[in-house]
């Protein structure tokens, strides 16, 4: 199978990038989670489900195994990411392509339907949309009553507890499913810099709610969602109504459903494939 890694110069910012597949076959942008992640967990989940395509796993922009930058929140914005994406896809020569995103990804991913016609459709894994809700769940988890001000609830959610202790109550419905992912993380020896997640939240991501911005567009987007994903769901719901996209929920699983739920994730992740119309020139 055909690889290619290395980096990628995208403006202010030099991204890692894995470039995985026959280059001619339809192509996908992979948005991973964060902000602050990689790519890495990704592809170890769902490359044995992407046969037929190209997939381009990269990690944005400071973030896992691209170069760091510093924590100056005019280089951490949707916008920046959006632009960063783009890029990729002009240096790599895409004309077409696809996006697949998970978590924090999601919004990007939606930015960029909203504005280019290159992207031809999206599948949402877990889609965090509204930040203000999920830092209400994040309240819940740290054993509180949430407040108005999504900030506040952020704040005091973490005065009871460290993040990931509270994105652990949320994100997986079992200790198994834990444990499996943090092996895959620890697996891949990446330490990520904390500048995107400062930065963003400098930049007043958790007072984003995307939803106004939801709906139903010409390119197809579909959700594959856990049902005890804490993180996204049922929330999930309402961004497939605004959307009027196909929503696939995944039974007892969480943010990582190909982990907790293989079997069931793979059928439902092969029909939101199916249903883009990058899949059709395969």
């Amino acid at each position: 199978m055909r690889e290619e890694i290395g980096y990628i110069p995208v403006g202010e910012a030099e991204l890692y990038v894995e470039d995985v597949g026959d280059e001619s076959a339809p192509a996908l942008l992979a948005l991973h989670g964060g902000p602050g992640g990689n790519a890495y967990p990704l592809r170890e989940g769902l490359q044995d489900y992407l046969e037929g395509f190209r997939v381009v796993y990269f990690d944005q922009r400071g973030s896992g195994r691209s170069l760091e930058l510093p924590p100056d929140p005019r280089l951490f914005t949707i916008d920046a990411l959006v632009e960063d994406t783009l890029l990729l896809a002009e240096a790599l020569g895409l004309e077409r392509f696809g996006l697949l995103a998970h978590g924090f990804g999601a919004v990007v991913a939606l930015e960029v339907l909203r504005r280019f016609p290159q992207a031809e459709g999206a599948i949402l894994l877990g889609p965090w949309v509204s930040f203000p809700w999920l830092a209400a769940r994040l309240a819940e988890a740290a054993g509180l009553s949430p407040l108005p001000d999504p900030e506040e609830n952020l704040r005091q959610a973490l005065e009871k507890a460290e993040p990931k202790a509270l994105f652990d109550r949320l994100m997986f419905p079992s200790p198994r499913g834990r444990l499996e992912y943090e092996w895959v993380v620890e697996g891949s020896g990446i330490v990520g810099s904390e500048a995107p997640a400062l930065a963003f939240l400098q930049n007043g991501l958790w007072r984003l709610d995307y939803t106004p911005y939801l709906s139903p567009g010409r390119r197809p987007v579909a959700l594959v969602v856990g049902e005890k994903d804490g993180t996204s769901y049922p929330y999930a719901e309402e961004v497939a109504e605004r959307l009027k996209a196909p929503i696939h929920v995944v039974p007892g699983a969480g943010h990582f459903p190909w982990i907790d739920h293989p079997e069931a994730f793979e059928r439902a992740f092969r029909e939101a494939l199916a249903a883009l119309p990058l899949a059709e020139a395969r």
